[in-house]
């Protein structure tokens, strides 16, 4: 049986997710109009950001990983995320 705080967590990871995607999208919209260099690399990033967040959700939710491990994966995607937006913004 799942908690209620499984339950919040679930909810609040699915917003992330949809947000993260809107996101992306608006992104890329954004660089098919412009064709320019650093909103080709934002959009990379925000979709990574965003699939650190897929990565966690489903790692949690469908395999026996600890949540360190879990954690770990998110974060490694974050990361590389970050740091693709950070590359277009100093670009």
């Amino acid at each position: 049986m799942t908690s209620g705080w499984e339950l919040a967590l679930i909810a609040v990871r699915a917003l992330l997710l949809l947000l993260g995607i809107a996101t992306t999208a608006i992104s890329f919209r954004a660089y098919r109009r412009e064709r320019t260099r650093y909103l080709r690399a934002a959009t990379a990033g925000f979709g990574l950001i965003t699939l650190g967040v897929l990565i966690e959700g489903f790692l949690y939710q469908f395999t026996a990983l600890t949540l360190t491990q879990v954690h770990i994966a998110e974060s490694v995607a974050l990361a590389c995320g970050f740091a693709v937006l950070l590359w277009s913004f100093v670009r």
